[in-house]
C-alpha cells in the first residue's frame, strides 16, 4: 500500500500510518464548504487536521467537496471555488502549499458531450464555475479529478454499448473521426474527452486523474451487466493496464492515475442493489471475487490493517474504511 485517500481527515488513521511512507489524500466533506470560505475556520482546520500529522505522515492533497457541480445545490456550487481558494491560501500562510495541493472531485456528468473524445465539452450551464476552477488548477498545479463509471453507460444502453468495450476485453474499438485515434475501452475515451473539454478553455497543463471508477458484482434485475464476473474482468483488466504505465490515446506519455471503487461492499448504503456491491471484499473480510494474482504480482495485494474489525455491526471502528489504496487504489467504504 503506497497511497491512501480519505474522505475525511481521521486522526486515528493519520496517526496509525506515521513513519510508514504511505502518501495520503485527505478530504473536506460537502457540509464544510460554506464554513471553509472564511479564512479563520479554514486555517484552524489546517492547523488541527494537517499540521499535527504532516511531519510524520505524508499528506499530499486535500479534496474540497465531492461531485458538487452535478448536484442541485447552487449555494454549494457558489462556495466550491472560494473554499478551495481559502484552503490553499491557508496552506500558503502556514508554509505548506508546496507540500499539499488542493482540488475537488467531479462526476463525469459535468460533460455535456463525451463522444467522440475529440468533441468532449463541459455542460453549458456549468461553464461559469468550471472556467474559474480550471484557472485555479493551472495556477496551483493541482490535478482535475473525475469519477467515471462505464458501467452506467452500459446499463442504460446495453443494445448500443459493447460489453467488451467497457470491460477492457478484446473488441474492434472505435476511431475518433476528429483525431483518427483508436480507442479500445470507454474509460480512456472518457478521460480524453475531459482533456479535450479542458483544452477548449486554453489549458494544456492540467492533469486529469480518475478519483473513482469500478463495477458492481451484483445489482437489481434492471441493472444489466452487474455481476461478479464482469466486476472481476473490469478491475483485473484495468489493473493490468495500470501496471503497464499506459497513457490514453491522446496522452500516451502520461500514465493514467486511477482510484478504484471499492475495496469493501457498503452493505448499509441505500439505493439500488449495485450501490452496495462495488467491493472486492464483503464487510466480514471474505472475497466477493478474486483478482489476487493481478494484485500480488506487483505487490498491490491489500494487507490486513491491525486492530480492524470488518463487521458491519462494528460501525464505530469503520472510520478507517473511508480510504482508497494506490497503486490502483481501492476505496474502503464506510458501512
Amino acid at each position: 500500500m503506497s497511497r491512501v485517500k480519505l474522505y475525511d481527515a481521521n486522526p486515528n488513521v493519520l496517526t496509525a500510518f506515521a513513519n510508514s511512507n504511505v502518501e495520503f489524500i485527505i478530504g473536506l466533506g460537502n457540509e464544510y464548504l460554506e464554513k471553509m470560505t472564511d479564512p479563520l475556520p479554514a486555517q484552524t482546520w489546517i492547523q488541527q487536521h494537517v499540521q499535527p500529522y504532516i511531519s510524520q505522515t505524508k499528506i499530499s492533497c486535500i479534496t474540497v467537496g465531492n461531485e458538487i457541480l452535478t448536484g442541485n445545490d447552487t449555494q454549494l456550487m457558489s462556495n466550491l471555488l472560494p473554499a478551495m481558494q481559502t484552503i490553499y491560501a491557508s496552506l500558503a500562510n502556514l508554509g505548506l502549499s508546496k507540500e499539499v495541493y488542493v482540488t475537488t472531485a467531479h462526476s463525469i456528468g459535468i460533460l455535456g458531450n463525451s463522444f467522440p473524445p475529440s468533441a468532449g465539452a463541459f455542460r453549458q450551464d456549468l461553464l461559469e464555475y468550471i472556467q474559474r476552477i480550471l484557472d485555479f488548477h493551472s495556477q496551483t498545479g493541482s490535478p482535475f479529478l473525475i469519477n467515471a463509471y462505464p458501467f452506467f453507460a452500459y446499463k442504460d444502453n446495453p443494445g448500443q454499448v459493447s460489453l467488451e468495450y467497457v470491460l477492457f476485453e478484446p473488441n474492434p474499438g472505435m476511431k475518433d473521426p476528429g483525431t483518427n485515434l483508436k480507442y479500445d475501452n470507454m474509460l480512456y475515451a472518457q478521460i480524453d474527452a475531459v482533456y479535450m473539454a479542458i483544452k477548449a478553455f486554453g489549458h494544456t497543463d492540467i492533469r486529469v486523474q480518475v478519483s473513482e471508477t469500478g463495477w458492481p458484482s451484483k445489482g437489481d434485475p434492471n441493472e444489466v451487466g452487474a455481476s461478479a464476473d464482469n466486476a472481476r474482468l473490469y478491475n483485473t483488466n484495468l489493473l493490468n493496464r495500470i501496471q503497464q504505465n499506459q497513457g490514453t490515446p491522446a496522452k500516451p506519455s502520461v500514465p493514467v492515475d486511477i482510484y478504484v471503487f471499492a475495496l469493501f461492499n457498503e452493505d448499509l448504503k441505500p439505493g439500488p442493489s449495485s450501490e452496495r456491491n462495488y467491493g472486492l471484499y464483503y464487510p466480514n473480510g471474505t472475497l466477493v471475487y478474486d483478482i489476487g494474482t493481478a494484485l500480488s504480482s506487483q505487490g498491490y495485494l491489500p494487507l490486513p490493517l491491525p486492530h480492524m474489525d470488518y463487521s458491519a455491526s462494528k460501525k464505530n471502528v469503520l472510520s478507517f474504511f473511508n480510504i482508497l489504496l494506490l497503486p490502483l487504489a481501492f476505496l474502503l467504504c464506510s458501512l
